[in-house]
């Protein structure tokens, strides 16, 4: 017979590695760059019943520098490599701007078909679409009177 307070145990688990997700996904940082001040690349993340979305900023980059995956079903790995900024020598006053390898990996809400990926890039901006697995795609459930 199993203990009642290990499905308790299992949620509250599940919560707490998700929140420890989050909090060290926004200190990924660009090896090279200024600290770990910003994650880089900022990504927005939204669903729908169909689909999840992201967008994530990448300016200067191109869609060469990119490799984009999805793992375990909910796992997104955005991976590249900003190149150092090759300006005219002089006197450096600032330089917030980072550069260096990067990987960004964010759980998704749901779990993802990723043979039917979308990605397209422009100006600087990646846009993702992320079909819902099956599985993961609500379902309305018809209700029997007697």
């Amino acid at each position: 017979m199993m203990p009642q307070w290990e499905p308790f145990l299992g949620t509250t688990l599940n919560r707490l590695r998700n929140e420890m997700d989050q909090l060290f996904g926004r200190f990924g940082a660009l090896e090279g760059g200024p600290g770990l001040t910003h994650a880089f690349p900022p990504v927005n993340v939204w669903e729908d019943g169909e689909k999840v979305y992201a967008e994530a900023e990448l300016p200067g980059m191109k869609e060469n520098d990119l490799e984009i995956y999805v793992a375990e079903g909910n796992q997104l790995t955005i991976r590249g490599e900003r190149k150092p900024f090759e300006g005219p020598k002089g006197t450096w006053h600032r330089q917030e701007r980072g550069f260096g390898k990067f990987s960004r990996v964010i759980a998704l809400p749901a779990a993802i078909d990723a043979d039917k990926v979308e990605a397209h890039f422009e100006q600087g901006v990646l846009y993702l679409s992320l079909p819902k697995n099956e599985m993961a795609r609500p379902r309305r459930i018809s209700v029997q009177a007697e």
